[in-house]
């Protein structure tokens, strides 16, 4: 990108302010290149180079215009070049024997002007200005030192093409590459300061959005201990108590019946213990996405079924075509749904409700449905976490889920996953 194309796109950018210590340096390097100047112009007067040089009062004082403004080079950089700029011009027109330092300064002033100065047309005007006016104060010197018989005689004037002119042009040329050097170097100065300046705005952004994925992966390990618990407790507990309340009815006439509700209360028990071992588990030591070596699946459906039968409400399980490989995820996910499903059944669809699982394999997804008979299998309360549990599994693994009552009585749960969508995933 050339200079001009940063400079545009760096139109609306205000460069901060100096800090404290780059204006304790400024004054620093001002008071030692005042100082450095006037033993400079010493060392010229004794060297003889203007014969009419200016009283060392005057030399002072515009050595003092020419070099201490530096001091507010960054504060404000247009006043200090215009200051530098009339010092150096006053300085070498009254014959100010000095003609190191100023040099410097001057260069020092034209580039803090273009690294400074955040509005980028007057930066522009103020050096092309300063750049003008140097030219025509040049070319004014050079005329008179053309026309002036007694000035420069140390060169020829003989010829096209004299060494007289020769001189001439080498100061032309040093010149042009004087002010087209500080002209350069403050456009990049200004460009680079925006450039760190983008450079830092996007790491506290970086560092921003990072403590909001720390956050929002919290908040999601929350959710989903939150369903785990609400899928594998929920249902274990609601297969005892139902299974404690038909105990209790049955204790005193039927003690083989009670017993036989009583084992079953105490299998689920383990059973709870068990996935409960294996969630605190897998949270104390995660493994990237690992689901746990006893995280259940499709294949482990049939169980629920079997479970449910139990539990009082007659269910029938069927595998629809041909049996394929399923992802881990999508398998875990479609086995809580599953048990989510018929837990609800058991809840709130009565005491004479059946209930049919279905698994189906297609060319490329996975059907999982969950169909009951008597009334509605599914939370309606406000705020339920049956349902929400259930929709945020199928969209983890960027399925569709279907909810709602039959036409012919009850409700139906129907979850698909795409195989291939989530092998990618």
């Amino acid at each position: 990108m050339s200079i001009e194309t940063e400079a545009r796109a760096a139109s609306g950018w205000q460069r901060p302010a100096p800090t404290r210590r780059e204006r304790l340096v400024d004054i620093a390097v001002a008071a030692g290149l005042y100082v450095a100047a006037v033993l400079s112009q010493q060392l010229y007067r004794v060297a003889g180079v203007y014969d009419d040089a200016a009283n060392a009062v005057l030399t002072f004082a515009l050595l003092a215009v020419a070099v201490l403004p530096l001091a507010v080079r960054r504060t404000h950089p247009v006043v200090a070049a215009l200051a530098v700029s009339a010092g150096f011009i006053a300085s070498g027109s009254l014959q100010v024997p000095e003609l190191l330092i100023v040099n410097i300064t001057l260069f020092m002033a034209v580039y803090s002007v273009g690294a400074w100065v955040s509005r980028r047309s007057l930066a522009i005007g103020v050096r092309a200005v300063i750049v003008i006016v140097m030219a025509a104060w040049l070319m004014i010197a050079i005329f008179q030192s053309a026309t002036d018989p007694d000035a420069l005689d140390g060169f020829s004037r003989a010829g096209a093409f004299s060494p007289l002119l020769a001189y001439m042009l080498i100061q032309v040329l040093i010149n042009l590459l004087y002010f087209t050097g500080a002209w350069w170097f403050g456009d990049r100065a200004f460009a680079s300061a925006r450039q760190r300046w983008d450079l830092e705005q996007r790491t506290a952004e970086l560092e921003r959005e990072r403590e909001r994925t720390a956050a929002q992966a919290v908040a999601l390990d929350r959710v989903r201990i939150a369903r785990e618990l609400h899928d594998a407790v929920a249902h274990h507990v609601s297969v005892i108590g139902i299974q404690a309340g038909a105990a209790r009815t049955v204790l005193t006439r039927d003690p083989d019946a009670a017993s036989a509700a009583l084992q079953t209360i105490e299998e689920t028990s383990r059973e709870t213990i068990r996935e409960l071992h294996d969630m605190l588990s897998t949270l104390r030591d995660p493994e990237p996405g690992d689901t746990g070596d006893t995280a259940r699946g499709l294949e482990h459906v049939p169980e629920l079924v079997a479970a449910s039968t139990e539990a009082g409400v007659p269910t029938s399980y069927r595998v629809v075509g041909e049996v394929q490989p399923v992802p881990a995820i999508a398998s875990v996910n479609l086995y809580r749904i599953a048990q989510e499903a018929l837990t609800n059944v058991r809840k709130h669809a009565g005491p004479d409700a059946t209930a049919d699982v279905r698994v189906r394999y297609g060319a490329d997804h996975v059907e999982l449905e969950v169909a009951n008979t008597g009334g509605p299998a599914v939370r309606r309360l406000p705020g339920g976490l049956g349902q929400l549990g259930m929709r945020e599994r199928v969209a983890a693994s960027g399925g569709t889920l279907e909810l709602g009552p039959r036409s012919r009585g009850g409700y139906l749960v129907r979850a698909r996953i795409p195989l291939r969508a989530e092998a990618s995933a």
